[in-house]
């Protein structure tokens, strides 16, 4: 407890230090307020839109969790078929690297056009770009078994499903939180590619419609709202790491 008490305490101290660079710049550098507005202008727009707001990160949200849904569950069932076959990784693997090589977000519009512009579009985009590094990392995580447990596996007689769910799967919990990671950081991005390629709601949606009405502080203050869920996603994984270090898979 008192060692998270220090992170919160570290927290906001850095929140407060970046909302005073913030204002720093914007009176030193008497940019307009329609380009840059200062932290009071955009806590006022958080307070005058809330309704607003909420309405439209309940859809970011919902899009959100149901992508990362998505992406974890086909990244983690991806690594551990990898695992267990030879043939799927001769097939599936060389086409992992060449798909991560490929920018998901250029497909956003390709993805909109086939499924249109409602849930399913931003769903698919977000599952493609967070299921690439959970796959990736368990995987590489499910391979790197230490000899001595292999060794007792081969001893045991276990069969090649029994090494990956007892052995190889436990060895491998800090593989899927670095992967989780990634698709938390990923995920909120891909969340605003797809409202803007095309949507009628959601955050993205709101900031193009803010941005074109000359609206810079709420378009500043749907960013704010991502960036909290942003944050709440990244709490729940450390909790996640935490708990799985307490039962010593990390």
């Amino acid at each position: 407890m008192p060692f998270a008490g220090h992170r919160v305490w570290r927290g906001a101290v850095s929140f407060a230090l970046a909302m005073a660079i913030w204002q720093l710049v914007v009176t030193l550098s008497g940019v307009p307020r329609f380009i840059l507005p200062g932290p009071w202008l955009v806590l006022q727009a958080l307070g005058a839109n809330a309704a607003l707001l909420w309405q439209n990160a309940l859809w970011s949200a919902g899009n959100l969790a149901l992508g990362l849904g998505v992406g974890i569950i086909l990244g983690v069932e991806t690594a551990v078929l990898l695992t267990l076959s030879r043939r799927a990784r001769w097939l599936l693997r060389p086409m992992l690297v060449v798909a991560q090589a490929v920018p998901v977000f250029a497909l956003a519009p390709v993805i909109t056009l086939w499924l249109g512009y409602g849930m399913p579009s931003k769903i698919v985009t977000i599952a493609l770009v967070t299921y690439f590094p959970i796959a990736s990392a368990l995987f590489d995580r499910l391979m790197a078994l230490p000899p001595g447990l292999s060794d007792l596996s081969r001893l045991a007689g276990a069969s090649r499903w029994r090494e990956t769910l007892l052995l190889r799967l436990p060895h491998a919990v800090p593989g899927l939180i670095s992967g989780l990671r990634l698709a938390v950081v990923y995920g909120p991005l891909a969340v605003l590619i797809g409202e803007w390629v095309g949507s009628s709601r959601g955050l993205g949606h709101l900031m193009l419609m803010a941005n074109g009405r000359g609206q810079t502080a709420l378009m500043f203050a749907a960013l704010v709202v991502l960036a909290a869920l942003s944050l709440v996603l990244w709490v729940v994984v450390e909790a996640l790491a935490r708990w799985a270090a307490r039962r010593s898979y990390i």
